[in-house]
């Protein structure tokens, strides 16, 4: 892959010359191996690079001016992309090309690998509650607990039930003893009364 840097070697406009200088003078620092095209002197360099910057990033009047960047015939960006790239330590993504061991753009995807891909899960995910990580397990432990809590309580209103039957039994028993009492003493009365008569009518 090779970058070509569209220029304009004679151009008058010193804004320009500028922003050339800066383009090359940042690809040179970096090693970046890249092609000059001048399209002063070259009118098919000029037609090439007119027709190859997308129009959505032409100017209004539809000219672009230099200098342009490409990645052999895919379209990189003007200078203000290439300098917001350089801003963001992008400057490889920009130029489409794998940013070399040890530069801040390696680091800056690496940790960009780690985050998307969880290879540091322990360090970028957050304890997940119980709750979340057994599904309904809570639910259901509180379900089985209050079907428990029923069963104890119907086992204890049949006790209650069956202690009443007895207390009531007893009652009842405790309340006939007395009549059979009051029966029993009705009867010696009655068997002491005909002994008077009979010993008064043995007396006569």
């Amino acid at each position: 892959m090779v970058i070509k840097v569209f220029l304009a070697s004679s151009s008058g406009s010193t804004a320009i010359k500028k922003k050339q200088q800066d383009v090359v003078g940042f690809l040179e620092a970096l090693k970046v191996d890249y092609t000059q095209l001048d399209i002063a002197c070259n009118e098919e360099n000029r037609m090439w690079m007119r027709q190859n910057v997308p129009e959505d990033r032409k100017p209004t009047n539809g000219i672009p001016l230099p200098p342009q960047i490409f990645n052999e015939a895919s379209y990189c960006g003007d200078y203000d992309t290439f300098f917001d790239a350089k801003e963001d330590n992008s400057v490889y993504a920009f130029l489409g090309l794998p940013p070399p061991p040890g530069s801040k753009e390696a680091e800056k995807a690496d940790k960009a690998d780690i985050v998307e891909n969880g290879t540091h899960a322990e360090e970028t995910n957050t304890e997940v509650p119980v709750e979340e990580r057994n599904g309904n397990t809570h639910r259901e432990e509180e379900k089985l607990q209050q079907a428990a809590d029923e069963e104890e309580e119907a086992q204890d209103g049949e006790e209650e039930e069956i202690t009443e039957g007895e207390t009531a039994d007893k009652e009842t028993a405790g309340d006939e003893t007395p009549m059979e009492e009051e029966e029993a003493v009705e009867e010696a009365d009655e068997a002491h009364a005909e002994e008077e008569e009979g010993q008064e009518e043995e007396a006569e």
